[in-house]
């Protein structure tokens, strides 16, 4: 059943009260017009601004005042059971009035069977109303309707220039599938933007959208929007992983394929710290050419009672929205392992998390990093949950190498004037973090000196720095322990 049935199936059984949460007021009426064709009900509008007007007709008689009140008691008084969209009404249900007299014409006390409908971009409804309310959200435009008003800004454009767009058809299309997912009247001002900043459509407004998108969907400030996502290049070592994703690229982005793969869900992430995990999570986003957003569990949780589930359905939703995407929860283990005195919130959290996971049908890649595998909840490692673990070890002397070549060269050095295998060996245990502060903190040396970088300076760092594989020796030693036969090494 496609949701304008849904919405007419609601109006014909007299459903009390909805609650359609959406900034969109002219995209929500006139789905409520094309539904009433079939409901044979009159159709009414009400705002502080315009009072009651009716939609399907001229309405009879002197419409009431806008204020609350009176427009609750026209409501009650209407023999004639009609469908009235108010719009911006929560803040009225804080007086008692006003919230007993619309619970009155919900519970039908009197009164004939109207449907109320509370419309606006965010509906917290007083308990008192809750058991009562029905929930529905109005289809987005699909991906003719946005490849429509596609072409129309471009002849917007045209005649406004007098010239034409030009237009790459591999990125429209990518334009049209990264739009979907807002109201037309967002994804129109996207477009816009686009067009009119250079006359056309490539590749590279594919970023630009991506951010305005971002900065659309997620208002609250749920998710982070990774600006810079690292190409597998500038990652060292990490062979495995690598292979991996570049395996499961054209499946994941819907590329035609000689037979029918199933997309990647998901990978975890576990690992010594400092050893380039965040980076790696980057470098899927940059390897499936995907924007990357990044869910920090930990701000998620809050105070009040059921808030906490709310802000996550809700940061999953706007991930699916910005889908296709990788979403990147970092050190997911402190979000999930809960204790007693959290009142079941962290496992409500970690079931609603599971559920998406199986259950979800967006093309959002879930990358989850951590660090403290005793803290993760076993319902979270079970096999199926992701694709893959992958575990993130200290580099060996190869890739150490290639570390340092890549920290000189991000600072104007040259790796070729260096002895990069001797501080590769001298660097034996180290991270990819430790690495790069004994890079930074030999350049440190150089300047208090005076002199030009050399490689005495950087072994001084090294002997002069204490990793943490020497810090914390049997953690390290335990977690490397326990991965050997559980995961999958990343390089």
């Amino acid at each position: 059943m496609s949701p304008h049935q849904n919405l007419s199936a609601l109006l014909r059984a007299r459903t009390p009260l909805l609650i359609v949460e959406s900034a969109a007021e002219h995209q929500v009426v006139d789905g409520f017009r094309h539904a009433i064709s079939q409901s044979l009900r009159p159709l009414y509008r009400w705002s502080i601004t315009d009072g009651l007007v009716r939609l399907d007709m001229d309405m009879d008689g002197d419409p009431p005042p806008p204020d609350t009140t009176a427009l609750l008691e026209a409501i009650k008084r209407h023999a004639e059971p009609g469908i009235y969209l108010l719009l911006d009404f929560m803040p009225y249900l804080r007086y008692p009035m006003a919230l007993r007299m619309l619970r009155e014409i919900v519970l039908r006390s009197g009164v004939a069977e109207h449907t109320l409908v509370l419309v606006a971009p965010r509906v917290e409804l007083p308990e008192d109303l809750q058991p009562h309310a029905t929930r529905f959200e109005l289809p987005l435009p699909g991906a003719e309707a946005i490849a429509a008003m596609l072409r129309e800004e471009a002849f917007r454009y045209s005649r406004e220039h007098g010239r034409r767009v030009e237009v790459d058809a591999e990125a429209a299309r990518a334009i049209v599938r990264n739009l979907r997912g807002l109201v037309l009247e967002d994804a129109r001002r996207i477009a816009r933007k686009l067009i009119q900043d250079d006359g056309a459509l490539t590749v590279g407004d594919l970023p630009a959208l991506a951010q305005a998108k971002h900065r659309l969907l997620d208002r609250n400030g749920l998710l982070h929007f990774e600006y810079e996502t690292a190409a597998f290049a500038d990652v060292a070592g990490l062979a495995r992983l690598k292979r991996w994703v570049s395996q499961r690229r054209a499946a994941f982005i819907g590329a035609r394929q000689p037979v029918r793969l199933d997309p990647p869900k998901g990978v975890l992430l576990l690992g010594v710290q400092g050893c380039g995990k965040s980076l790696a999570a980057k470098a899927i986003a940059g390897g499936f050419g995907v924007p990357l957003v990044r869910l920090d569990i930990g701000t998620l949780y809050n105070k009040y009672h059921g808030e906490t589930e709310r802000n996550l359905r809700e940061a999953l939703r706007n991930a699916e929205l910005l889908a296709p995407c990788v979403l990147w929860i970092d050190e997911i283990e402190k979000g999930l392992a809960g204790d007693d005195n959290d009142a079941g919130v962290s496992r409500r959290v970690l079931g609603y998390l599971l559920t998406w996971m199986a259950e979800r049908k967006a093309a959002v890649f879930l990358v989850a990093t951590a660090n403290q595998v005793d803290r993760l909840p076993a319902e979270l490692l079970r096999k199926g949950r992701f694709d893959e673990v992958f575990f993130v070890d200290l580099p060996d002397a190869a890739t150490r190498e290639q570390i340092f070549a890549i920290h000189l060269r991000r600072r104007a050095l040259r790796g070729e004037d260096f002895d990069l295998p001797a501080l590769a060996a001298a660097s034996e245990g180290y991270s990819g973090a430790e690495i790069e502060q004994v890079v930074v903190a030999a350049l440190y040396a150089a300047v208090a000196e005076d002199t030009a970088p050399a490689q005495r300076h950087l072994l001084e760092s090294i002997a002069a720095t204490r990793p943490l594989s020497v810090l914390m020796a049997e953690p390290v030693a335990a977690l490397r322990a326990w991965a050997r036969e559980r995961t999958v090494p990343a390089d």
